[in-house]
């Protein structure tokens, strides 16, 4: 070892032919489009489109020379069990949503420039679930039984380079049920693309940035870099530089290394440390990025040119206050979510990411827990951008089963390298500030001495590869003699619901920092409402591992806050609970939305969870402005329920609000009296006899009346409406619209029980990838053009294919007029 101008270089050994990390697509984006040539020394292509594909479990079809007659022509990112029909025998169970997995196969060919040809070619995929192997020209290149972790292969020395077609041939094998307790889909769902770089270049997952100390003066910051050299001589006179640019776009660091000497087939480290003054930091409310150019010069020769997106911010977690970031107390305000879009599927579409975690920003919330494995690196993007406070987690099941075929058959082989590419791909977002290894792990029961052994030997792994972030486990196994809770390699203690413990937990754990991995499990139906008092608390199931029996005949459940499961609790409680104590870092509420799969407390028909605060098609629940009360600075006045009833009916009226000291009811312009929210609760409510007409809440603050809110009996339906929050659509961007249709009287009040089928055309340059309309027991297909609305709302996926058009969308019911919605595709 030695160092040179601030850089410290250690000669190494060269990455393999095979390399199955992906924080390339991290990093190289940014500086100019997929697609183009990076100062002629690295180029990225969207390999997406034109993809043949062929569901069959029973041939090979490993050889490239193919007749595609009998096969299905499409683009990825691709998730073929979404398409299936639902299936009460399938082999999933609920646990997946009753949705089949099989053998899939995908090909497709491609030819390279002159250019291209002169480079060394990767293949990269974001992920594939699951148990995928690839080959090219009939050369086997490997296979990945995890389908989380992304996959990246060597093609250069496999591949035509005179223009002849190439054949990229892909194996999905999801046959193996039950592998999940959760839907996971099956194909290539996330994107793929190709790389071309010169021998020498940036390795992948080659930077890694930190900033070791940071004040209002300035920030130090510290770029790991590994560079490889796959030719088989020795490079002479290399010279590295590095350009930091300010999120305006300005250069604010620089620095330079030359007459670096990397041997043949052999990498080095390099390290550099640059000076940012004044530096913009990084938080839920200013998500400022800074992007780090990294460029390898031979001579006057462009040899590679790299990007890291990084952000600047301090962070520590203190055991009686909290979580500190900036030097500023920060509450942990988070949500769970699984990688499943709705009705999409687990296909990734950055829009349709973007629209779920900003409905949960707008609800207040600042954290995400990537329940239960890798999400796609351009989700974590989304959270660098928007502002949340990531706890990354990359196993749901260590060595020891949930499931017959999950990923325990694989642990013993595959856990080191799938979670070193996890880390490495994802630990320069800045958004990323806890590392969870596991989530109620079986070892917590089963083996003490693996209990014990496998978070040292994860927390290992972290240390050695990021050593910035601590760790944490979702351990739903409070007993001071588990293993995984009382480990102490791992930083911070993390429980998974056990809200009556909270408070204890400085008694229990007098040194340790504390985070609510996992809280709440309360279940809710949207628009559905029991008659049964507002304040009676029901659990569902009675017990987690006796069948459940009991609920609606309909498989509903109350959208009131009062049905939880046994491990749960209601949203109020546990929220109430996060906001007294301060040795409460945060917590992360099961769920923010709806998920595939995993119906609690009902099986067949219910096909999907009923833990979101939002539902799955997209509309918020009630408790959404429960939280958005609590978390939020928008100003909240939520009435529930609805006003359609039948006379003689005693209806429980809630009332979330913020920003006032009280609320009065009003039914027909007849006070029933004022309200404020007593210390324990979140909500007001009143008992009032029904009567048809208005229902007004009026909030005041200090005696003034500062906002209202009105429900009303509606009338009998007339009319569709189509709202939507766009009127564009982006081909380049894949963009994806999300359509909202509603039933409205001839007033124009929305019918909120409103159940009736509706049919749905386009016209124009679009299509309609999806329909939904967020009830849990509903069995039609998500790409059907007819389907019921579920208590008055009903959603349509539009996606644009031919820019500089026109898309009509309408939506059809007997008896009613249309509605219309054009959108622009641009």
């Amino acid at each position: 070892m030695y160092t040179y101008k601030g850089f410290r270089i250690v000669r190494t050994r060269l990455w393999p032919k095979e390399i199955t990390t992906c924080a390339f697509v991290l990093v190289m984006t940014g500086i100019m489009g997929i697609g183009t040539a990076l100062g002629q020394s690295r180029k990225i292509v969207d390999f997406n489109m034109g993809w043949f594909f062929r569901l069959d479990s029973v041939s090979d079809y490993r050889d490239s020379r193919v007749d595609y007659q009998d096969w299905r022509q499409l683009d990825l990112p691709h998730d073929w069990s979404i398409e299936l029909p639902f299936d009460s025998l399938s082999a999933g169970s609920s646990g997946t949503g009753y949705l089949s997995g099989g053998v899939g196969w995908y090909k497709k060919s491609f030819t390279l420039s002159e250019e291209e040809s002169s480079k060394r070619v990767y293949i990269e995929f974001g992920a594939i679930y699951e148990n995928s192997e690839v080959w090219i020209n009939n050369t086997y290149l490997g296979h990945r039984p995890n389908g989380y972790v992304p996959i990246v292969y060597d093609l250069t020395d496999h591949i035509n380079k005179k223009g002849d077609p190439n054949i990229i041939t892909v194996k999905v094998n999801n046959s193996k049920q039950p592998n999940s307790r959760f839907y996971a889909g099956s194909g290539i769902y996330r994107d793929v693309k190709l790389f071309f770089t010169s021998d020498v270049a940036i390795a992948y997952n080659g930077t890694f940035i930190i900033t070791p100390v940071i004040n209002e003066r300035q920030a130090q910051i510290k770029t790991q870099l590994e560079i490889v050299n796959h030719s088989a001589h020795r490079q002479n006179g290399i010279t590295v530089e590095t350009q930091v640019y300010d999120p305006q776009g300005k250069v604010v660091s620089q620095g330079q290394i030359g007459r670096l000497r990397i041997d043949g087939e052999g990498n080095q480290f390099v390290e550099q440390n640059l000076t940012i003054t004044h530096p913009l930091l990084w938080s839920p409310d200013t998500p400022h990025l800074y992007r780090a150019v990294t460029i390898i010069w031979e001579g006057k020769q462009e040899l590679d040119r790299y990007t890291t997106v990084f952000g600047i911010r301090s962070f520590h977690f203190d055991a009686a206050q909290g979580f500190f970031l900036n030097g500023q107390p920060l509450k942990i305000r988070g949500v769970c979510l699984h990688s499943d879009l709705g009705a999409l599927g687990m296909a990734f579409n950055r829009s349709a990411a973007r629209r779920q975690l900003q409905m949960m920003k707008d609800m207040g919330v600042n954290g995400i827990r990537t329940s239960h494995n890798p999400v796609a690196s351009e989700f974590l993007d989304l959270c660098d951008e928007m502002g949340f406070i990531v706890m990354n987690e990359t196993f749901d099941v260590w060595k020891h089963p949930k499931n017959t075929f999950d990923y325990h058959l694989y642990w013993d082989e595959w856990y080191k390298r799938d979670f070193a590419d996890h880390i490495k791909r994802d630990r320069n977002h800045p958004s990323l500030f806890i590392w969870c290894l596991g989530n109620e792990a079986q070892e917590q029961w089963h083996d003490p001495e693996l209990g014990a052994a496998i978070p040292a030997r994860l927390a290992a792994i972290v240390d050695s590869l990021d050593g910035t972030r601590p760790t944490t486990i979702a351990n739903n196994e409070m007993s001071k003699d588990n293993p995984v809770l009382m480990s102490p390699a791992v930083d911070i203690v993390g429980y998974n619901y056990n809200h009556q413990k909270w408070a204890s937990f400085p008694e229990d754990h007098p040194t340790g920092k504390f985070i609510v991995t996992e809280g709440t499990s309360a279940l809710a139906s949207r628009g559905q409402y029991d008659a049964v008092p507002v304040d009676s608390v029901r659990m569902w199931p009675l017990h987690w591992d006796i069948p459940f029996d009991g609920g609606n005949v309909d498989k509903s459940i109350s959208s009131y806050d009062h049905v939880h499961t046994p491990w749960g609790s209601s949203h109020e409680e546990s929220l109430r609970l996060l906001e007294t104590y301060p040795h409460v870092s945060g917590m992360y509420v099961w769920t923010g939305f709806d998920y595939l799969g995993e119906p609690t407390p009902y099986t067949w028909p219910a096909r999907s969870s009923y833990f979101g605060i939002v539902d799955l098609a997209g509309f918020p629940k009630d408790v959404y402005y429960l939280y958005q009360s609590a978390w939020s600075e928008t100003p909240v006045l939520h009435i529930l329920p609805h006003w359609n009833w039948q006379d003689g009916d005693t209806i429980d009226v809630v009332v979330y609000y913020n920003q006032a000291d009280e609320v009065e009811l009003f039914v027909n312009d007849v006070s029933k009296g004022r309200k404020a929210k007593e210390k324990d609760k979140l909500h007001v409510s009143w008992a009032v006899p029904y009567e048809a007409g208005s229902l007004t809440v009026l909030a005041y603050q200090d005696g003034l009346e500062v906002r209202r809110k009105t429900r009303q009996t509606t009338g009998e339906a007339v009319s569709l409406v189509i709202k939507s929050k766009q009127d564009t659509l982006n081909t380049a961007r894949e963009e994806l619209a999300f359509l909202e249709v509603v039933a409205v009287d001839t007033d124009g009040n929305e019918l909120p029980d409103f159940n009736a089928w509706i049919n749905v055309e386009i016209q124009g340059g679009g299509t309609v990838v999806a329909t939904d309309n967020g009830n849990p027991t509903d069995l039609t297909s998500f790409q059907s053009l007819t389907r019921k609305a579920y208590n008055g709302k009903l959603l349509i996926v539009v996606k644009g294919y031919i820019a500089n058009g026109e898309v009509t969308v309408s939506a059809h019911s007997d008896g009613l007029k249309s509605g219309i919605r054009k959108l622009i595709v641009e």
